[in-house]
């Protein structure tokens, strides 16, 4: 185990590897970005789909578009590596929290990554389909609205993590922010595109508790259908495009996340 850790600190260190998490940063960045611009083309009456698969396809359709997801594939994949190599590297006091953490969102960003490469070699992925089979598939085992609920939950702990480190602004504990005018701006970006992430989360949790407490897949859904329920409440379309907004925020940041993270 001591040369497994030996060679991930290597690896965490390596110049190649630090460049790939900073791409993946500006990758994840304009993907949110993209679902923020689509979520509010939405809100003001425009068809579309404002989720991962969504953005990568208006890429996609873009011209050289298939080059560019490509990149957001290889960039994404590149800060899953970094994320897994840092849960292993990870010691001291609360390293397994530190590691599941890490490992989670290497795991994550991975999956995004396979999502960019399927578009971009021509797949059209339906997000919101995916998620429901998924639920449909854990609503046929045994127990199964039990462990769908605990998926929902821990997304919404996830949700609530985001939050919490925008209102906190404990994300600058990671990353080298300038101490002035420019600097504040960044941190704004910061405090909303968290709290926006996970109030978006918080969204899908409750898809997926409703689901699992009504035993209806159906009932499931991704960040599309996070949009269309914040249609169907009053004020929802000022509801959508402010989420809109708060992601276009994140993507944002997530740009200067790659310029000033520390690694």
């Amino acid at each position: 185990m001591n040369d497994v850790r030996r060679a991930a600190v290597a690896a965490r260190r390596n110049g190649v590897v630090h460049a790939l998490a900073r791409a993946g940063f500006a990758a994840n960045g304009a993907v949110h970005a993209l679902i923020g611009v689509l979520a509010i083309a939405i809100a003001a009456g425009a068809r579309g789909e404002a989720d991962q698969a969504g953005a990568l396809r208006a890429v996609a359709s873009a011209p050289l578009g298939f080059a560019a997801v490509w990149c957001v594939a290889i960039g994404l994949w590149g800060l899953a590596a970094w994320h897994l190599v840092t849960g292993i590297a990870t010691r001291g006091d609360g390293r397994w929290g530190r590691r599941a953490s890490g490992w989670s969102q290497a795991a994550v960003f991975a999956v995004i990554g396979a999502l960019a490469a399927s578009t971009a070699l021509g797949a059209r992925v339906d997000a919101d389909g995916s998620a429901r089979e998924a639920s449909r598939g854990v609503l046929g085992l045994p127990g199964g609205p039990l462990l769908l609920g605990a998926v929902a939950v821990g997304i919404g702990v996830a949700g609530g993590a985001f939050v919490t480190m925008g209102v906190r602004r404990s994300f600058e504990a990671r990353m080298s922010i300038p101490r002035s005018p420019f600097g504040a701006v960044v941190r704004a970006l910061g405090v909303g595109g968290f709290v926006a992430k996970g109030a978006a989360l918080g969204i899908l949790a409750a898809l997926l508790l409703v689901a699992a407490v009504r035993a209806d897949a159906a009932r499931a859904g991704g960040l599309d259908s996070a949009v269309d329920g914040l249609l169907t409440l009053p004020f929802g379309r000022w509801l959508a495009a402010a989420m809109g907004i708060g992601l276009i925020a994140y993507g944002v940041f997530c740009g200067f996340r790659a310029r000033y993270a520390r690694l």
